[in-house]
């Protein structure tokens, strides 16, 4: 559908003087899909066209499509089917967003754990009001194919399904923000999971995760989140312990030895090592 049938001023798009930035083009764009002038699916009209009723060049017209298209308003396609296409909701420009913070060295991996437990306390609490059947349904599934990974020995298969969990009891609380701020958090766990490579072998969190359930069938949200709160604490101190380069068994609290320093940001990823390619993390 093309809702660009009509005139300019049918969308309140007003001509750009050449003194002002692609930022004002972007604003106008992102007012006409928030007044829903422009819905989700809508194809906007090519470049030259749009650039020519902003009153601007193609390459500003270009720098304010770029833009929406990463704060994750509209999609980009290339080709003779291709153009600017208006998104449905997305949590892209979040996810995004909390990325870059993770590979600037902003995000340390005690505010990521401090961040999991406390958005997985709000996301259980609204969950445990507003999940359906459906929604620990999708859950219970998760668990059992993280199980089912974990008796193969699939260990990348079964993290990616641990990971999938939150995201999903998330999506149960039927609110966007919680969803995109999960959906963040884990993208930053993600990475750092990748960046410091296979932890010890964790065989406390698919107990937890039955354990997690059961309060969630009962509805009793202080007991799941006592329970997802004791689950992230000895992940983040599994992951304390391989960051800091000390020996199983010694706390992730005691100092940090002249061998062995604290990394001062986050690792950008991890170098390739033959014959360790499976991840080993709760998540």
């Amino acid at each position: 559908m093309n809702s660009f049938g009509k005139t300019p001023s049918s969308f309140g798009i007003e001509p750009i003087s050449p003194q002002r930035i692609y930022q004002e083009v972007a604003s106008q764009l992102r007012r006409s899909i928030s007044e829903g002038k422009l819905k989700p699916g809508d194809k906007l009209p090519p470049e030259r066209n749009l650039a020519q009723m902003f009153g601007v060049s193609r390459n500003t017209m270009r720098e304010a499509l770029r833009a929406l298209e990463l704060s994750g308003l509209l999609e980009l396609k290339l080709g003779s089917a291709g153009g600017a296409f208006v998104l449905p909701g997305s949590s892209n420009a979040v996810v995004n967003g909390m990325r870059d913070l993770y590979f600037l060295g902003a995000i340390t991996p005690e505010h990521l754990t401090e961040a999991r437990i406390s958005v997985s306390s709000a996301v259980i609490r609204m969950a445990c009001e507003r999940m359906t059947e459906e929604d620990l349904q999708a859950l219970e599934k998760t668990v059992a194919l993280a199980a089912e990974m974990d008796k193969a020995g699939n260990f990348e298969e079964r993290t990616r399904h641990h990971q999938a969990f939150h995201v999903l009891l998330a999506k149960a609380t039927h609110n966007p923000i919680l969803l995109a701020t999960t959906e963040g958090i884990m993208e930053i766990t993600r990475q750092f999971v990748k960046a410091i490579g296979p932890t010890e072998d964790q065989t406390y969190t698919l107990p937890s995760r039955r354990r997690l359930l059961a309060h969630l069938r009962k509805r009793d949200a202080e007991k799941a989140v006592k329970e997802m709160t004791s689950a992230l604490t000895k992940l983040h101190q599994g992951y304390m312990v391989k960051a800091r380069g000390l020996p199983p068994g010694v706390p992730a609290t005691a100092p940090v030895t002249a061998s062995a320093p604290a990394p001062t940001r986050p690792p950008r990823g991890p170098k390739p090592s033959k014959g360790r390619a499976r991840v080993r993390s709760g998540a």
